[in-house]
Order: structure tokens, then C-alpha cells, then sequence
């Protein structure tokens, strides 16, 4: 019996069997579909007990679906007395609601999903770039996230001297992400947008701290969902004298009128993971790369099981 065991849901199967192939693995077989009402129905079809076993599964859109397919086979993995259960999540949805921010009458849905999680017998999550690190101390067993923007942007070092670099962080809460990118690609200063949200989804810049005239602008997040904050912030640097504004991206949400909005916008290359499968979004904007995560996450696999060092990864 094998000792190690990957299953995937029906979120993105392409990099589950991707992840697998580079562990030199296939997926455990699962059938993974609904009842004629819509009801996820989940089956395991090998025999888990006693293994140490892998859920990858991003909850992105339809997110109700991808986190109920997640929940459902831990528990059917549980209930067959496997050994432990990782949930690798590339992309952690429900995480933009993490505090109740002024006292809103608002859910902290983060911490919802990480005791749903746990009820399940989830022993561990693996992530990329979650939106906010405090989320991990929701959880009562280890998280690890790993930071795929600066391995992303490791590809541009030797195409551009560094002093003509300039890191952008978006808001005033990438900053520590912005940081991190500047220091793996060895710049020292940092420009920040200064933006104000009136509500979800809906951006304006409003101020741009640092110089930028002339520079290769690299603009890291965690991720894009309708475009509005990366369209204005390319627009505000070019205004200021900007060579060029490349963006990477971890999670490419790209809901409603984001592709519209990224053809209208000044960036000149968008850089994203394929955490979340964008379909056929690539082609319809000719500025967006897709960056594939599977051997940083089938290395991360790798690493939990032999007990090495997560974190070297992105150091």
C-alpha cells in the first residue's frame, strides 16, 4: 500500500495532475461529481488507511462548489482512517474578510473556513501568497505559505539592471510583500501607491509615494480580481514618467470586466500563477503570462514528507 496519497478535486485538475507528475505520482482515483440536485457527491476509490494524504484544491469560483468538494473528501478521508490530511489550497478563498474592520456587521470569513477545515480533520494547509498572514493563527495546526511572487519574479533578474528597477507596492498592505520581492531582486527602495477603497471592488489612486520616472516598475499582490487597482496604478505610473509597469500576480481572479479593463490599462505585462485555471482569459489579453506553480508545490510536498525546510524555498 502506498504510503502517500494525492487527491484533487474538480477546481483545477490540470496543475493537481501536474504537481502529481512531478512527484513522479498520479492522482489516487476519486470520483468527485453531484447528485442530480446539485449535491457534491465524493467517493474514494483506493484504500487510504494508515496514509499520509494530499487534497489539492483551489476555492476559487463557483467557491461554494470548490470548498464543499475540499471539506467532503477530508472527511471521506478521514472516515477511511487516513493517516493525516494536507489540504493543498494554491488559491485560499474567503481570506479578504479576516477582521471586523471599525466594528462592521461583517463575518470573518477566514476564520469560518479555517475551523470548517479543521472540524474535517485537516491536519495541515499548504497555500500560496494568502491575503493576509494573520489568517495562519486561525488555525491550530501549521500553515504553510509560500511566497510564489518572489519566486515568479526571479525570471526578470538579468533581463534589466537593478538600478533600473523600482518595486511598487499597490496599497499600504503589500508593503511587506513589496519589501520581500525588493530584496530577492536586490533593489533598495520601494514606491508605494497610496489608494482609497470605498468599497469592494472599486478603487481610486489617489497619491504615489517615491520616485518612479524612468524606472522598470515591478508591481507584486496576492491577487487580481477586477483589474480596477492594477488599470489605475499602471495609469499613475506611467503619468509619473514610468518606463514600463510589469505586474506578477499570484491569483488571477479576473472576475467581471477585469480583461476589459486590462486591455484599456497601461501595464505592458501581467505575470500570474496558474493557482486559479483562467480558461482561455490569456488569449483574450495578450499582456498576461501564466507562471507554473506545480513543482513549487510538488517540492513543498516533497519537503513535508521528508521533514526539510519549507522556507528555503523562497529565501
Amino acid at each position: 500500500m502506498e504510503k502517500q496519497l494525492l487527491f484533487s478535486g474538480n477546481s483545477n485538475k490540470e496543475l493537481a495532475e501536474s504537481v502529481a507528475k512531478n512527484l513522479g505520482k498520479k492522482l489516487a482515483p476519486i470520483k468527485v461529481n453531484t447528485f442530480s440536485d446539485g449535491e457534491v457527491n465524493v467517493e474514494i476509490d483506493i484504500n487510504v488507511r494508515g496514509s499520509d494524504t494530499f487534497i489539492i484544491q483551489s476555492t476559487d469560483s463557483p467557491a461554494e462548489k470548490n470548498l464543499m468538494e475540499l471539506v467532503l473528501i477530508a472527511d471521506a478521508l478521514k472516515r477511511a482512517s487516513a493517516n493525516s490530511i494536507t489540504a493543498v489550497i494554491p488559491y485560499f478563498g474567503y481570506a479578504r474578510q479576516d477582521r471586523r474592520v471599525r466594528s462592521a456587521r461583517v463575518p470573518i470569513s477566514a476564520r469560518v473556513i479555517a475551523e470548517v477545515l479543521t472540524s474535517v480533520g485537516i491536519s495541515r494547509v499548504i497555500t500560496l501568497d494568502i491575503h493576509s498572514e494573520q489568517i495562519q493563527g486561525f488555525f491550530s495546526f501549521p500553515v504553510d505559505n509560500i511566497y510564489t511572487s518572489n519566486i515568479m519574479c526571479k525570471e526578470i533578474i538579468g533581463k534589466y539592471k537593478v538600478e533600473d528597477l523600482q518595486v511598487v507596492s499597490p496599497d499600504t498592505g503589500g508593503v511587506i510583500r513589496a519589501r520581500s520581492v525588493a530584496k530577492t531582486l536586490g533593489v533598495k527602495d520601494l514606491a508605494i501607491i497610496d489608494k482609497r477603497r470605498e468599497k469592494a471592488n472599486e478603487s481610486e489612486v489617489i497619491n504615489l509615494i517615491g520616485d518612479v520616472k524612468d524606472k522598470v516598475c515591478i508591481v507584486p499582490d496576492d491577487l487580481i480580481d477586477t483589474a480596477g487597482t492594477l488599470s489605475n496604478a499602471s495609469h499613475a505610473l506611467k503619468k509619473e514618467g514610468a518606463r514600463e509597469v510589469i505586474a506578477y500576480i499570484t491569483h488571477p481572479v479576473l472576475s467581471g470586466n477585469a480583461i476589459e479593463n486590462l486591455n484599456k490599462s497601461a501595464i505592458d505585462r501581467l505575470v500570474v500563477s496558474n493557482s486559479i485555471d483562467i480558461g482561455d482569459k490569456s488569449e483574450k489579453c495578450p499582456k498576461i503570462d501564466v507562471f507554473d506553480i506545480s513543482p513549487i508545490i510538488a517540492e513543498s510536498i516533497k519537503r513535508i514528507t521528508t521533514g526539510d525546510s519549507i522556507s528555503e524555498l523562497f529565501k
